[in-house]
């Protein structure tokens, strides 16, 4: 029941004739951008998180 090249290659092709060419790079880019706003925040709460470390043990 896995997905194979040619059920990928099918969606793919679906994609592309409902979003057209020039959609679909935006797309990307948002999603994209988006990913990096996640993992930013993510490193951002575990810095925030070692930083108080050091300051509750004094």
């Amino acid at each position: 029941m896995g997905l194979g090249a040619p059920e990928i290659i099918l969606i793919l092709i679906a994609v592309l004739l409902l979003f057209g060419g020039k959609k679909i790079p935006e797309m990307m880019k948002g999603l994209g951008k988006g990913m990096k706003e996640f993992k930013d925040a993510q490193n951002g709460d575990q810095s925030e998180q070692a930083s108080e470390s050091p300051k509750t043990q004094l």
